[in-house]
């Protein structure tokens, strides 16, 4: 990884530090000395900025009405953190564990930020999946629900790119969320002009920098926006490898990220493990799903293939699920999203790809039917519930010595006892109020 990360655009710390878009020089003059603290890295307890509600942000009326409609009073910690600086255009690094609304801190900056409409693109966000894309865009659609000339476009594959195509023709939106390959393959044909681009943003970014495939189209994408510009990176895990590659992107970032990893865990999230052999499996999920009271359900399995078995299998012993992987049609991946999100469902069997940012908040439990490939992974999977400070039950089926050896690295990397599943568990640990 590191021999390519000489390919990356890398900013002089010497050179001249250029105003950041949408504040005037008095303003950014002004706040350079409140703020230089709080452009350190903030560290495990989040000391610094805070507030006691949103409206202490002082954010555009129709987004504190948008959030008022939407039943949101306090802010999170990373919200805290993170919102005053990015409404002045400051770049941000910003790595919180699942579930505490950092998608929130990059769409309520940027709206606040964007100015009246002269038909160029101000804000870019791309992300790695295509559900991530289209819940990204329904989370701007739903705080801007008050500024009715805002115009968020999603773009990514297995749509035909000549919708896209029209679609940025007649619309003339001012914010783009899309995944890079299809993104990149716009600005190629000249469909895509990013040059005014005013906000940059990377959503799940160790995900997309870590890949050296998808890091290169990010590279090529950043390269057709202009120079001044704020960039902003969310993410709940992030390598001391991958840090300094983000920061090659970024004009002296506000750093926000969790120093002591055991932090990352989840408040009010039981995990527990069962060991068992492989072709034990299904009857121990069938008893699981017969014994557990639950509002939804994830179950993470490793393949596509086997993804498509259990479903079929659930199907047949009665428990209506669906299941969502990487090569179905994307219209219905979106589809059973929806489904899932509506509550229509309450079972879903998913490979990695649904592992990662999807916020589903009916989900209380998740089963790792498969054990992860690694101990991030397990993290963005188990963080699918207890969202928000919520309840949540993670239990995770150990069926080789591969399998205990990752469970093992998640215990040690996070300082998290995760015992065995015992006989009875009070339903009031796991399910919400």
């Amino acid at each position: 990884m590191a021999d390519h990360a000489d390919d990356l655009i890398d900013y002089d710390e010497d050179e001249e530090t250029v105003p950041v878009e949408n504040t005037t020089n008095e303003v950014v003059n002004e706040v350079a000395d409140a703020t230089s603290e709080a452009k350190e890295v903030k560290k495990g307890s989040y000391v610094g900025i805070h507030a006691t509600g949103f409206k202490d942000f002082m954010l555009k009326p129709e987004l504190s009405r948008a959030i008022v409609d939407c039943g949101f009073e306090h802010p999170s910690e990373v919200q805290q953190e993170c919102i005053p600086q990015a409404i002045l255009g400051t770049d941000v690094l910003c790595q919180a564990k699942s579930g505490m609304g950092k998608t929130a801190v990059f769409v309520l900056a940027t709206l606040h930020q964007l100015e009246p409409s002269n038909g160029d693109i101000s804000v870019i966000v791309l992300c790695h999946t295509r559900e991530l894309a289209y819940q990204i865009r329904n989370e701007y659609v739903r705080f801007s629900k008050f500024m009715p000339d805002v115009k968020t476009t999603m773009l990514f594959g297995g749509v035909p790119i000549k919708d896209n195509i029209n679609e940025i023709k007649n619309e003339k939106p001012q914010i783009i969320v899309g995944t890079p390959g299809r993104v990149l393959g716009l600005i190629r044909d000249k469909a895509l002009n990013l040059r005014n681009v005013k906000h940059f943003v990377l959503d799940e970014c160790d995900k997309m920098l870590e890949q050296l495939d998808m890091r290169r189209d990010v590279q090529e994408i950043f390269k057709n926006t202009k120079h001044q510009k704020q960039v902003m990176m969310f993410t709940a895990t992030l390598s001391k490898e991958i840090r300094p590659i983000c920061k090659k992107f970024m004009h002296n970032p506000l750093e926000i990220f969790v120093d002591n990893e055991t932090k990352l865990t989840l408040h009010g999230l039981q995990q527990h493990y069962i060991k068992l052999q492989e072709n034990e499996k299904n009857r121990k999920l069938s008893d699981l799903l017969d014994a557990l009271d639950f509002n939804q359900v994830c179950i993470f399995v490793r393949s596509v293939q086997r993804a498509k078995e259990l479903n079929k299998l659930l199907d047949e012993c009665g428990f209506p699920s669906i299941c969502i992987h990487s090569q179905m049609p994307q219209e219905e991946r979106i589809n059973r999203y929806k489904l899932f999100k509506n509550y229509e469902k309450r079972l879903m069997v998913a490979t990695d790809i649904f592992g990662r940012g999807i916020d589903i908040e009916g989900v209380n439990i998740v089963i790792n039917y498969d054990m992860p490939d690694s101990a991030d992974s397990y993290l963005h999977r188990v963080g699918r519930a207890g969202r928000f400070g919520t309840k949540g039950l993670a239990i995770t089926f150990v069926s080789s010595n591969e399998d205990l050896k990752i469970l093992n690295q998640v215990q040690e990397r996070f300082e998290v006892n995760i015992t065995e599943l015992p006989e009875t568990i009070d339903t009031n640990s796991y399910m919400n109020a």
